[in-house]
């Protein structure tokens, strides 16, 4: 078996491990000025890590602003540039999970957040000591945004990290590359990254 073929760290331990899949939602896989061009790419992937064990899976959204120029300090200034994706704007509907995911919740739990981390407001760290996870896998987009604000809050909480590396998207695959390459180099120590194939192999 190659390097590649195995995690780092060993295989996951089931009970204790919980996919986290962050902000796949119509708003970026839409025509809108947010949109992610493959998000769509990706998504067969995603959901390749859900359907084993939906029970073992949160998915966070990423909730707009209201109405254009609310928001607490620079989001006040956030959403004054991008009032076209407020949910006054685009509707409801588009905060919705694309609908390939969206029918495995329930049993998977949503999480709503207003900032790109979902360690702050969101719940959490408290939904993650009820399922008793000392792991995360980590799928969703965008690589460089919300992804990377929930690899590093899991990984300043001491959660072994695993990063799916072939269900992130962005808008941007400059950045998106450089954060595989951060995310492999820098914090190796702390961060894997493997492909689904690997991890549902390594996930028994």
């Amino acid at each position: 078996m190659s390097e590649d073929d195995a995690l780092p760290y060993g295989p996951l331990r089931p009970e204790t491990t919980v996919h986290l899949c962050v902000d796949m939602q119509r708003l970026f896989a839409e025509d809108t000025p947010w949109r992610t061009p493959w998000m769509t790419r990706v998504t067969p992937a995603v959901v390749r890590l859900v359907e084993p064990r939906p029970e073992r899976t949160i998915f966070t959204r990423f909730m707009p602003a209201q109405r254009p120029g609310e928001g607490q300090g620079t989001w006040k200034r956030y959403y004054e540039r991008w009032a076209d994706v407020t949910v006054e704007r685009i509707g409801d509907d588009m905060v919705d999970l694309v609908a390939d995911l969206r029918r495995f919740a329930p049993p998977a739990r949503v999480l709503d957040k207003q900032v790109y981390s979902p360690w702050i407001d969101a719940g959490l760290e408290g939904v993650l000591h009820d399922m008793r996870a000392d792991t995360v896998v980590v799928s969703g987009g965008e690589t460089d945004v919300c992804v990377l604000a929930a690899v590093l809050g899991a990984v300043d909480r001491g959660y072994r990290v695993v990063v799916a590396t072939d269900a992130l998207c962005s808008s941007s695959d400059e950045t998106h590359d450089a954060m595989m390459t951060l995310y492999h180099r820098r914090y190796g120590q702390q961060v894997e990254t493997a492909a689904t194939d690997v991890i549902l192999r390594e996930w028994r």
